[in-house]
């Protein structure tokens, strides 16, 4: 094994690790990659692994044939699956025999990203390497701004898209006070977790967070849960009780589905928050609260006015600012950091060895439209985690279909051709039919497009 330093700038280039027990084949690699990348090669698993743990190492190509398995794939596969454990993160590509194509999908069900069939194609390799290499960088970009988003205060709440990020700045400012806030939204949005982290970043983080689903408790004892109860209050009330708003004294009360409780309750609830006291059921003592009131609803409260079925001074009292929480399919690439952070929750909490989403499934989870929002991912990746047996989760896994570019169609050595034969028609026309002007724009050299032009049976 060894490293190829081949420009004083090297430091900055990105590294690849080099794995084949052919000298020839690395040589031929070495030379085509030399002056973009940091070069490290290795001719066998165990010198490659120490390698891999030693360096920052974003992207490895893999001979599958490699000793004491020469002639087979077994030691390139136990490979692959070890270098993945060592850093999920991690672009493996895989080099194979031109007739080896089912061995090839079995390494990308196991983790790797591409695979590259023999003899490989100089160009098209350093394509899908930079492909890999721009996918890697974007996944560091994901870990660094999810830290960051830790740092600010918001460790619950993942996203980065322009949406969120005008949540997070009316968080902050709604925080530093104690007015009442209204939190709209579809069901599994995420609601409460706003709630939450208004809590944590106020003056009153120190107190209780105490949260009530006023949909979820039945009519007749939802003023007991909310009020408490003096002891003979009625039958079954053997003891006095503390109901939720003295549970919250010193800290915030977050009332979720707001809409769904009764109009009796209404006009209580409303002096609550005007003078800032209640009585419990059955009792005659005025007791005062020190509470904050958020509130949380996923039914149009205007409408329930314009019906009678919501007070309008209660919706004020509530509503003196509103944050809206936007349904998932609105949140653009939050989607994917919301399910990878999930995917490795879950894989922690099961215990078990899953390295990441296949590409199917990545684009599978951005083309849905998710109805039940953010708890519907949490689920299905949940369920996902439980039940698969692949090293990476499909979208069979997450019970999605397969996503449209993907399902019935070309190759990705098929979609490579035809990219690449309409790209050398396109630099012809323009330089009507001079190869070496040709050649020049390509960034190849002549016998190489004369290759491409016969290997595409493209008219000169």
């Amino acid at each position: 094994m060894s490293k190829i330093d081949n420009t004083q700038d090297a430091g900055i280039l990105p590294s690849v690790l080099l794995i084949d027990d052919s000298p020839e084949i690395l040589e031929q690699m070495k030379w085509g990659l030399k002056h973009r990348y940091t070069i490290f090669e290795a001719d066998n698993r165990e010198a490659a692994v120490g390698i891999l743990q030693r360096e920052k190492m974003a992207l490895i190509t893999l001979d599958l044939g490699l000793p004491p398995d020469a002639d087979g794939v077994s030691e390139g596969l136990s490979a692959l699956k070890q270098f993945i454990e060592v850093n999920p993160l991690v672009k493996v590509v895989v080099i194979t025999g031109n007739q080896d194509r089912a061995n090839a999908l079995k390494a990308i069900q196991f983790g790797a990203y591409d695979f590259m069939e023999k003899p490989v194609d100089l160009e098209v390799f350093k394509t899908v390497l930079r492909r890999a290499e721009y996918l890697s960088g974007l996944e560091k970009e994901n870990q660094t701004l999810l830290e960051r988003e830790g740092k600010r205060g918001f460790p619950d709440i993942i996203g980065t898209s322009a949406v969120m990020a005008k949540v997070f700045d009316t968080i902050r400012r709604v925080a530093v006070s104690d007015i009442s806030v209204l939190i709209v939204g579809a069901s599994g949005t995420g609601k409460e977790l706003v709630a939450r982290a208004i809590h944590q970043q106020s003056h009153r983080k120190d107190g209780p967070f105490v949260a009530i689903n006023c949909g979820a408790i039945p009519e007749m004892l939802l003023e007991s849960e909310l009020f408490g109860h003096e002891k003979g209050a009625f039958t079954g009330a053997h003891i006095q009780r503390p109901g939720r708003i003295e549970l919250a004294e010193g800290g915030t009360l977050f009332l979720d589905e707001i809409g769904e409780i009764p109009p009796a309750l209404q006009v209580k609830l409303l002096r609550v928050l005007q003078e800032r006291t209640i009585e419990r059921v059955g009792g005659r003592v005025e007791i005062p609260v020190d509470i904050r009131v958020l509130a949380a609803t996923n039914s149009d409260l205007q409408m329930a006015m314009k019906e009678g079925r919501f007070r309008e001074d209660l919706y004020y009292r509530l509503n003196t600012v509103t944050i809206s929480v936007p349904p998932l399919r609105d949140r653009g690439t939050d989607i994917v950091m919301l399910a990878k952070v999930l995917l490795q929750r879950f894989t922690e909490e099961a215990k078990k060895k899953i390295s990441g989403f296949s590409r199917e499934a990545l684009l599978a989870l951005e083309q849905y439209h998710w109805p039940g929002n953010v708890r519907e991912l949490e689920n299905r990746i949940r369920r996902a985690v439980t039940l698969t047996d692949n090293l990476r989760i499909a979208p069979e896994d997450l019970d999605l279909e397969e996503p449209k570019d993907v399902q019935a169609g070309p190759t990705l050595k098929e979609a490579r051709d035809v990219v690449e034969k309409r790209i050398i028609e396109q630099t012809l026309n323009k330089t009507g039919g001079n190869i070496t002007k040709a050649a020049t724009i390509l960034s190849v050299s002549r016998p190489t497009l004369h290759d491409l032009i016969s290997r595409h049976a493209i008219k000169k």
